[in-house]
């Protein structure tokens, strides 16, 4: 399942301290070997602040008892970093900690930095210190205290690149510790900041796109809302341009979300506008799966497909826990594009191409027809469903196409009565005044041409 598994995109766009959790799941999978896992995890925390973990691992990895020297040198350089920074940031601390001085803050931030530096002798530099001090505590694993200092320093900070920096900072704080209530607040944040915020090349904005895409996996797949979650963002214009653009490897985290939430099965045709738009730059099982159903209607490529999604899911670690879900949900969409399609359907057939028991097949299909209450009549001893096909009357598809007219008549109505009010009025005697001009011109170039002729 190597050529399957997004663990290298996905890194590519995610803190190294959201990696560790990716390889922390492979390493139960049998798709890599442990020694290759085990000497990733060492590569990965190299260069954090986290030297006991990390020294753990190098003993595992090199079967050995005692670290080298450098271990030694690097941790009394971390201490003393971490306490310089907490004495640097003793006073400003115990400051914003004061309920009086948390209730006086306001919304604007220059206000605030008048109020702390006359009244608190709190100075723009002590809060730089902040940003720093939370850096040190994300290095080191202190997720809670991390989440707590540079959310001080995001209401504090004037600047818009180092606030920017922070939220992403504590975004990933509260991902390490499982918060995720906070976590799915904390990302609608970022994204609304993000599509907001003025960057100085449109790539730039790119880039933050492209991040809040890969970190949100954690969030979404987590959250009771996150499959509604996930189908709100990445189906947003300037956020399917960029999973295009940039990761087409996330269409697969799409078409997971879109598949398992029935609510949302009136995104199923967008999806396979997307899917099929981005064939020729990604594919896997789950893409392809979507493809075989809706646009080639090739069902035994889809059910070859839906078998493989299974192994797939399962050593994904954002998807992993919807398998079942997954499997329920594209066999009934499976079910109902066959049974749209063909009138007189084999049940031991329809059983086998969903990978399933002939009686649970069979049990299965006769409470899907129940429950969507489809025009079908099953035939116990030809072991056979007949479709009744149904079709709409001409008076309901006149209402489908005209049901637009509405909107488009109130939109020329407000046009014609926008242009008989005065302002209208005026305007285009502004108009007929500049074509006049217009006219005119071309008469007087052609008496001064004959005046010149004589």
């Amino acid at each position: 399942m190597a050529q399957f598994d997004l663990t290298p995109q996905m890194a590519s766009s995610l803190d190294r301290q959201l990696v560790f959790p990716l390889l922390e799941f492979l390493s139960t999978k049998n798709v890599y070997k442990a020694e290759d896992i085990l000497n990733a995890k060492v590569e990965l925390l190299s260069n954090t602040g986290m030297v006991d973990y990390t020294g753990e691992l190098y003993k595992q990895l090199h079967g050995v008892d005692e670290l080298p020297a450098e271990f030694d040198t690097k941790r009394e350089e971390v201490i003393q970093k971490l306490m310089e920074s907490e004495q640097k940031t003793q006073h400003i601390r115990e400051v914003i900690e004061n309920p009086e001085v948390v209730g006086s803050l306001r919304q604007d931030k220059l206000q605030n930095m008048r109020l702390l530096n006359d009244n608190y002798q709190c100075t723009p530099e002590m809060v730089l210190e902040l940003y720093k001090y939370g850096q040190l505590q994300y290095s080191c694993g202190n997720y809670g205290g991390s989440a707590d200092i540079l959310l001080h320093f995001s209401i504090l900070s004037t600047d818009s690149e180092l606030t920017l920096s922070a939220m992403w900072g504590k975004l990933a704080s509260e991902i390490l510790l499982g918060n995720w209530e906070v976590a799915y607040e904390d990302l609608l944040k970022l994204r609304e900041t993000i599509d907001k915020m003025h960057f100085k090349s449109p790539s730039d904005q790119l880039q933050q796109r492209v991040w809040l895409l890969h970190w949100s996996m954690f969030v979404f797949f987590d959250h009771p809302k996150g499959r509604d979650g996930i189908v709100d963002t990445f189906m947003l214009p300037q956020y399917i341009s960029t999973i295009q653009n940039a990761c087409p490897w996330l269409l697969r985290y799409l078409a997971v979300a879109v598949v398992t939430n029935r609510r949302r099965r009136n995104m199923m045709q967008e999806l396979v506008k997307i899917v099929e738009q981005v064939s020729y730059m990604y594919r896997d099982p789950v893409t392809e799966f979507v493809e075989a159903l809706y646009v080639d209607f090739d069902f035994d490529r889809a059910a070859e497909k839906l078998e493989q999604c299974e192994d797939v899911l399962d050593n994904d670690m954002f998807i992993a826990r919807a398998v079942d879900d997954f499997v329920e949900n594209a066999r009934l969409y499976f079910a109902e594009v066959y049974c749209r399609i063909h009138k007189h359907i084999d049940m031991a057939g329809l059983t086998k191409r969903l990978n399933m028991k002939q009686e649970e097949g069979e049990k299965w299909i006769v409470k899907l027809i129940r429950d969507t209450r489809m025009d079908a009549k099953v035939d116990f001893k030809a072991n056979t469903i007949i479709m009744n096909p149904s079709y709409n009357p001409v008076y309901q598809q006149v209402i489908e196409r005209t049901k637009a007219l509405v909107f488009r008549s109130q939109v020329l109505n407000g046009a014609i009565d926008k242009r008989d009010s005065p302002a209208g009025r005026k305007d285009d005697n502004k108009l007929d005044q500049r074509q006049k001009r217009g006219q005119q011109r071309p008469g007087r170039r052609h008496a001064d041409n004959a005046v010149a002729v004589q």
